[in-house]
């Protein structure tokens, strides 16, 4: 989990929130190897080190029943372009076939083009008229009052 870990900051970095990460490793330890795991997570080694690595979890779709939510794709800076991303991303779709699922999500920054490119030239719709919505740790204390 330090490697995986390593590429949540990473990512962080390239998405212009450098100091926005305040996961542990004994977070994503009890989170994802716990009795009942909130998440699961491929990962590319290439000589024994993780280079890249795909986190999703499970929901639930009153439309659609289980699906699976991508979290967060990344390949080490030095590595993209190496087609461990694709491979990364085939696991996950895999693992939907797998399972049955009847919908893969995830996010995108409008900003990223080339990800943008690569998602729908997959096959993916990459959603225009739908916003993303959350409430940080500050609004969830304020919620009510």
């Amino acid at each position: 989990m330090p490697a995986v870990l390593s590429l949540i900051r990473e990512l962080a970095a390239f998405e212009k929130e450098p100091d926005a990460v305040v996961l542990t490793v004994a977070d994503l330890e009890r989170d994802g190897f716990g009795k009942n795991p909130l998440f699961y997570t491929f990962v590319a080694e290439i000589d024994g080190q993780i280079v890249g690595m795909a986190l999703y979890y499970y929901r639930y779709s009153t439309w659609k029943g289980r699906t699976i939510h991508l979290e967060d794709l990344i390949v080490k800076e030095s590595m993209r372009g190496s087609g461990l991303g694709y491979q990364l991303y085939a696991a996950v779709i895999a693992q939907g076939k797998k399972d049955q699922v009847r919908r893969i999500e995830w996010a995108v920054l409008d900003w990223n083009k080339s990800a943008i490119d690569f998602y729908v030239k997959s096959g993916a719709k990459v959603l225009d008229d739908w916003r993303v919505a959350q409430m940080d740790e500050q609004g969830i204390k304020n919620f009510g009052k």
